[in-house]
């Protein structure tokens, strides 16, 4: 009985060992994650956050001629709902008509006074004309008058005869200035006539305009679509209370939601890797189950700065591959970029790569023990990195430093 008691100890001892060599110690030494390293195909991938946009799109636009008008801005007073599927003709806008309707109530009023003025201006002329013509008809009689005395003077004194042809000939000349200046009254109220005409046409053509300006204040589509609204230079959207000026008199646009691009931004670091071709996976936030392809199409040359930061960006655009109804312009993307690929590598998480000293090195499983392994990095992508020299694809690695990490000696690569 006492050997068996003596047998059981041993063994007791032996299993409490055995537990705490596969349980008690991975508590105390290591309480990360061991991760096995991968080989295959790396994909060096770029990252960014994009926003939907139409390829093409008509523009639906204001009033074409407020600069000839005197206006130079309005407001939209009145507008649909952004996203409304619209047809060919229907009400889109109203824009703001005080301003319009206070010029074409002063030209109406213009106009008004004209007319009287023409008005007033022909009875005048026609009683002037009239008195002249009625004093050149008497003019006429008198030169009779005077002929008809020289005829029967023949007979008279010399002196009688002499006076007689004088006043035929100051009764001539009479009448010959009367046909002079009535020519000339006529002239003079043909030309006041003219210019006053002149000028009523003139505003009657500029009312003429106001109107057919004054009809464009209600905005229509141009064509069938889905009404998106103009966005500021800020990306601001421009809807009822927005201004819509002379120089850029675009109320909103329909997208051709056929072809669809994403517009992103890099930044000034990564800029060199993206080259138009390359291959792009892109995800939708609203629809996060939805997964499309696409290409770099375009990539600025130039760069700008990004709003309330000093840094440098570079606007990219994505041609989306596929076409599905549920994309919308505005809607948010991630865009992974794949700009490179690099074939038959060892790779492992970047967090599981600890640099010190200018040494790089991770924290390796030996199955009873740790090892710290100097390695050699290559190039990595947001999540991995190639690992050149110091591991092979039958190690696995620590994400994270184990308790012991300080303590662990560094085994240098050969």
């Amino acid at each position: 009985m006492k050997n068996k008691k003596w047998i059981l100890i041993p063994l007791a001892i032996v299993l409490i060992l055995i537990i705490w060599y596969f349980t008690g110690r991975n508590e105390k030494v290591n309480n990360t994650i061991i991760v096995a390293v991968k080989k295959g195909n790396f994909d060096v991938k770029v990252t960014t956050t994009g926003e939907l946009d139409a390829k093409s799109s008509q523009d639906i636009y204001g009033p074409d001629g407020l600069r000839t008008i005197g206006i130079w801005q309005v407001k939209i007073s009145e507008m649909i709902p952004e996203g409304t599927v619209v047809d060919s003709g229907q009400f889109v806008a109203t824009l703001d008509k005080t301003e319009i309707s206070n010029k074409i109530k002063d030209l109406q009023t213009d106009l008004e006074k004209l007319e009287s003025q023409i008005t007033r201006i022909r009875l005048d002329t026609t009683l002037d004309l009239r008195t002249a013509r009625d004093e050149l008809i008497n003019l006429k009689f008198a030169v009779e008058e005077r002929q008809i005395t020289l005829d029967q003077s023949k007979y008279e004194p010399p002196a009688s005869i002499r006076q007689a042809e004088i006043d035929l000939q100051k009764s001539q000349r009479n009448y010959e200035q009367a046909v002079q200046n009535y020519k000339l009254k006529h002239s003079k109220a043909k030309a006041t006539i003219g210019e006053i005409t002149a000028t009523y046409d003139q505003s009657k053509r500029k009312y003429e305009t106001l109107m057919r300006v004054l009809e464009d204040f209600t905005v229509k589509a141009p064509k069938s679509g889905m009404l998106i609204y103009k966005r500021d230079w800020d990306g601001k959207r421009q809807g009822v209370g927005a201004t819509v000026n002379a120089w850029n008199n675009v109320v909103a646009t329909l997208p051709n939601l056929s072809k669809m691009i994403s517009k992103t931004y890099i930044n000034e670091i990564d800029v060199s890797k993206v080259k138009i071709g390359q291959k792009v996976e892109i995800g939708v936030d609203a629809f996060p189950e939805k997964k499309f392809t696409g290409e770099v199409t375009e990539v600025a040359n130039i760069g700008e700065q990004m709003r309330g930061t000093n840094a440098k960006v570079f606007e990219v655009k994505i041609l989306v591959h596929e076409y599905d109804s549920i994309l919308r312009p505005a809607m948010t993307t991630k865009n992974t970029i794949i700009t490179a690929v690099v074939p038959n590598v060892i790779y492992v998480p970047i967090e599981s790569v600890h640099t010190k000293d200018s040494i790089t090195f991770v924290f390796k499983d030996e199955g009873s023990s740790i090892v710290k392994q100097q390695v050699k990095a290559g190039v990595s992508n947001e999540n991995e990195i190639i690992i050149t020299k110091g591991l092979t694809e039958k190690d696995k690695v620590y994400l994270l430093p184990p308790e012991n990490a300080d303590k662990l000696k560094l085994i240098k690569l050969p």
